[in-house]
């Protein structure tokens, strides 16, 4: 599908997704636009509204990112929310235990440390994929309940903060991202996540790198006639998405809450891994859905207490959304066939034809 027509269906799924949430509330006796508006002023109206939205935006980014990128490699990463549990764990402990890092190089150590951690975890089900054609669907879904108990196992057990809450003890104040937009929890992660959006766009459509990440993801045996180490480009491209899940976690550490929380992580993951589906892995399209995503996740409050609208209508919309984006690429699949039938009925036919004469 060309880019142009990707976002003009992209403009369209929006507006019929929108429209059907609206029958949708008619129908059950909500008033559709007084929803709407509140749902508007809940995600951007007001430094809190805004703050929020921004803040539950870039995790979403982050994650869809990092799925986006394993498509690329014809990887479906599936276990993202694993590694961005682990990421925020990694970065909680460097954030309180290591303590002779000064300002800048302590924050940057807690990212470096989370991004290690959500690489190696995502090169597990790589390595078993090109090792020994295990499915890394099924690994990385796994995986991710392991990584979820240890982490819960660690913030109850020996790096629990002893407060009778299950978290792990502060990070240090030269640890912590800087506050935007007080009183709400947007940080300065927004900005790291905006400087990702520009090096994964450029790293994946510029690099040598990022070319052998879409020769393998289009044709794997060509790119391997080419002279491309398929085995070594998949294992990358997975690390590369599991540091992305790495970063969201240590930011939502660093960033919205000073420490680990057991559970922080109200399936952000697979949020992102939406926001990457509904746009065909389209990078440049990651972040206008994800955005969306984090404007329905923010606004739903305010549209159920001044609308009177349950949260539960988000999700439908968000069920249209992904309906939508399913039959269109069926639509284009179902193209695909009817023109392949009818290229070969026009060559029979003309086979019939030259054998009568």
């Amino acid at each position: 599908m060309k880019k142009s027509n990707r976002y003009v269906t992209l403009l369209l799924t929006l507006f019929l997704s929108m429209v059907i949430g609206a029958i949708f509330m008619w129908l059950v006796g909500y008033h559709p636009l007084d929803a709407y508006v509140q749902l508007f002023k809940g995600a951007f109206i007001g430094k809190v509204n805004l703050g929020t939205t921004l803040q539950k935006f870039v995790p979403i980014l982050l994650t869809g990112l990092g799925f986006a990128v394993a498509a690329k490699v014809d990887c479906f990463n599936a276990g993202i929310e694993g590694e961005l549990y682990l990421g925020a764990m990694a970065a909680a402990w460097a954030g309180h235990y290591v303590t002779f890092l000064p300002g800048i190089l302590h924050i940057l150590f807690c990212f470096l440390v989370a991004m290690v951690a959500g690489a190696l975890w995502a090169a597990i089900p790589a390595i078993l994929k090109v090792k020994w054609n295990v499915n890394e669907i099924c690994v990385c879904i796994l995986s991710t309940y392991v990584a979820k108990y240890f982490c819960s196992w660690l913030c109850n057990g020996p790096l629990t903060a002893g407060s009778g809450i299950p978290q792990t003890p502060n990070v240090t104040d030269d640890a912590l991202l800087p506050k935007i937009l007080d009183p709400s929890q947007a940080n300065f992660g927004l900005f790291i996540g905006i400087a990702i959006i520009a090096y994964i766009g450029w790293f994946i459509y510029k690099s040598t790198i990022g070319l052998k990440f879409q020769m393998v993801g289009l044709n794997k045996k060509n790119a391997e006639y080419l002279g491309v180490n398929v085995k070594k480009v998949v294992i990358q491209g997975m690390m590369v998405s599991g540091a992305l899940g790495g970063i969201a976690g240590a930011i939502e550490v660093l960033g919205s809450y000073g420490y680990f929380l057991d559970n922080f992580s109200l399936n952000i993951a697979n949020d992102g891994m939406l926001a990457s589906l509904i746009v065909w892995n389209d990078i440049l399209l990651v972040p206008v859905m994800s955005l969306f995503v984090a404007a329905l996740k923010a606004g739903a409050l305010s549209m159920e207490r001044f609308a009177g609208v349950p949260r539960s209508v988000v999700d439908t919309i968000t069920a249209v959304f992904i309906i939508f984006a399913t039959m269109e690429t069926l639509f284009q699949f179902s193209k695909g066939k009817f023109a392949a039938r009818k290229k070969k009925k026009q060559e029979s036919s003309k086979s019939e034809g030259g054998k009568s004469v």
